[in-house]
């Protein structure tokens, strides 16, 4: 039961009366008999390729494009394992991104569910919500306080919505500034003014640009050795930053840290690096924001910035995509003047439901630190990921601007064949769709492979299953049969 209201309340009775609960449970065990029958990697059911073509004709007509994978699921799967409306089986090491990273058809996301189903508010708001909401936001700090001085959380929809609550939240307190830090090959979100942060120039093309943002360089071991070590690449990014302050005096409210770039190119930073350029800010009173949205949960801690252990630096942050619904926390510091943050809506109550659960079982024990769970899987991936290398070395040339051939942290993992060249990578990607495994790429030159798998559910028997399709994939691209 994870939904809650007062005592004595018909709505309490309602949310609490066993016959219901009976039901559900009946309903989790019909499920889990559909789930166990998804066991392995399947070719699509020849008998209804004619009507998913049709599904994918009219998905793509609506859209306005093709999907960028032919990819609808069933409605079932289970673990890492999900079934697709043409009947095929996949290793799904994409998540959507994380709003799978419990796995698929799991017995607990399926009773939070239907326990959302009693609540007669669908959609939480400013001016309607249940206690879900707040119980979830409540969560989010008693976690992140934890290691910081976050105390309060605004929740919201999704990942740029709450970035849109974050800038706001630093504009106000550091009023008249308005320019903004980030880092090189940052990525924000799709609203109006994240795709002008995003480096991505493909991200805000054709958008008029009105948010003024200066760039300084993630951190980069190559670079900080060509230089003469890690001191000599900090002293260039401090200098840097010097003279932005010394050209924009009082003008910079925030420097919006990406602690691990997700689209980027899931780079790692150096510690140091991040704590230099934060005691910057913080003798400079430019705001820290730190960018989760793509972190949370995955890392070796369940916050990045307790990975590197930078806390007590932080200002505002903002999580997202695995946590269901998205939120923006801030220090007593900076908890805004009223008015400032609203909204219609801040998620559905399935969101809530869900979300809680994810934060039950990623706090349940053993899946942090380095001897924890999601380095285990991460050192897996990187035997399987050297496997192939050694394996297969025509395709994996020497490859400027990597460290290594896999890279990432916790779940967040990539690797790099054929050079980083981005039409082989991107042929990669949907070859190893039509294999089993659905993956996708990061980075922007050179550019990866990459994975979010539900790290949850996910077996470490798994790996070998999901590099033989790999294998498969990378030869076909490899042999130019893609």
């Amino acid at each position: 039961m994870t939904s809650t209201t007062t005592k004595g309340t018909v709505g309490d009775g309602l949310l609490h009366d066993e016959s219901i609960h009976a039901a559900f449970n009946t309903i989790v065990e019909k499920v889990g008999e559909y789930s166990a029958q998804i066991t392995e990697v399947r070719e699509p059911t020849a008998e209804i390729a004619t009507d998913f073509k049709q599904m994918l004709t009219d998905a793509g007509k609506i859209k306005g494009r093709p999907l960028m994978y032919p990819s609808i699921s069933s409605g079932v799967g289970n673990g890492a394992l999900v079934e697709m409306a043409d009947g095929s089986v996949k290793w799904d090491m994409l998540t959507g991104i994380g709003v799978h990273f419990l796995g698929h058809s799991n017995p607990k996301v399926i009773k939070a569910q239907l326990d959302a189903s009693l609540l007669d508010t669908t959609k939480h708001g400013n001016l309607q919500t249940s206690y879900d909401a707040v119980t979830f936001g409540e969560r989010l700090i008693e976690h992140a306080s934890k290691n910081s001085n976050l105390a309060h959380a605004f929740i919201t929809t999704s990942g740029a919505m709450a970035n849109e609550s974050a800038i706001k939240v630093c504009y106000q307190k550091h009023a008249p500034a308005s320019r903004v830090l980030a880092f090189e090959n940052c990525f924000m979100g799709r609203s109006v003014t994240m795709a002008q942060i995003g480096d991505s120039a493909g991200g805000r093309q054709g958008v008029p640009l009105s948010t003024l943002v200066d760039y300084v360089p993630f951190w980069n071991k190559d670079q900080a050795d060509a230089m003469g070590g890690a001191t000599k690449f900090i002293d260039y990014t401090i200098n840097r930053l010097e003279q932005y302050h010394a050209r924009y005096a009082g003008q910079i409210s925030t420097f919006i840290f990406e602690l691990v770039q997700g689209e980027g190119g899931f780079n790692v930073s150096n510690p140091d690096y991040l704590k230099a350029l934060m005691e910057f800010c913080k003798a400079h009173g430019i705001a820290v924001w730190a960018d989760e949205i793509q972190t949370f949960g995955r890392t070796e801690q369940m916050f990045a910035y307790e990975y590197y252990n930078l806390g007590k630096y932080i200002d505002v942050c903002t999580v997202g995509k695995m946590t269901q619904a998205c939120a923006t926390m801030y220090t007593e510091e900076y908890n805004p003047k009223p008015g400032l943050l609203s909204g219609t809506f801040t998620g559905a109550t399935v969101d809530f439901t869900v979300g809680n659960v994810l934060l039950d079982e990623l706090s349940a024990g053993g899946n942090y630190g380095p001897n924890g769970k999601f380095a285990a899987h991460h050192a897996e991936f990187s035997k399987q990921v050297a496997a192939l290398v050694a394996k297969h070395p025509d395709w994996f040339p020497e490859t400027a601007g990597i460290d290594g051939f896999c890279g990432g942290l916790g779940g967040m993992m990539r690797f790099t064949p054929f050079g980083g060249d981005k039409k082989k990578v991107m042929a990669a990607c949907k070859e190893a769709y039509k294999q089993g495994v659905i993956c996708f790429y990061c980075g922007h030159g050179p550019f990866h492979v990459r994975m979010l798998p539900p790290l949850l559910a996910m077996k470490m028997e798994d790996w070998p299953r999901v590099f033989e399709c790999m294998e498969r994939a990378l030869a076909k691209v490899a042999a130019g049969k893609s």
